[in-house]
């Protein structure tokens, strides 16, 4: 078995909801969940005018090689409606490789670990969460000291669907909450 890292992200739809689709069919398809970051919405990478993104990475055990692990996360963003037309485009859902295991690959299709790690906080932020102390093999840094050195300044924030999913009548309401009160005693 490998242990492999995707980032799951997308900002078109309901993003919550194929973030969910997405971690079922990798549990289907590519192997075993085995740790899950928090959610983050992030600015869209690169200065393009496009929605936010939620992003999220999982630890995945798998029986997969890389190049298998790639074929069938391009399967489960097609099958969930993803449409290549360019790069860095709007999109349904991203699944990418991050890291397997430690080894340092190239091919034609795949990269690993993956090239950009390093100058990307909204990867960066939820592998910390989940790997903060795993040894990039090209930079040979933890995840946190190549946090600490990246110069990205795009947003990036938890989410929350409790937060997110406010009910409309809710969020119409104006409600008035007490202060807080200090006794002298």
């Amino acid at each position: 078995m490998s242990d492999i890292i995707l980032l799951l992200g997308g900002n078109l739809g309901d993003r919550y909801g194929y973030l969910q689709k997405a971690k079922a069919a990798i549990q289907c398809r590519i192997g075993e969940l085995m740790e899950v970051s928090a959610i983050y919405e992030t600015a869209c990478w690169g200065g393009d005018q496009q929605p936010d993104y939620l992003n999220q990475a999982l630890r995945i055990h798998t029986r997969l090689l890389p190049e298998q692990v790639l074929d069938e996360a391009l399967r489960i963003e097609t099958q969930l409606g993803r449409v290549r037309t360019r790069m860095w485009e709007p999109r349904v859902m991203d699944i990418d490789l991050i890291f397997y295991d430690r080894l340092i690959y190239h091919s034609e299709r795949l990269i690993l670990p993956h090239p950009r790690i390093a100058v990307r906080r909204f990867v960066l932020m939820p592998l910390a969460e989940i790997i903060p102390d795993y040894i990039h093999p090209v930079h040979q840094q933890t995840i946190v000291e190549l946090l600490n050195r990246c110069t990205d300044t795009s947003a990036v924030s938890y989410w929350s669907p409790h937060l997110h999913h406010v009910p409309s009548v809710l969020k119409a309401a104006s409600i008035d909450l007490p202060s807080p009160t200090t006794s002298g005693a």
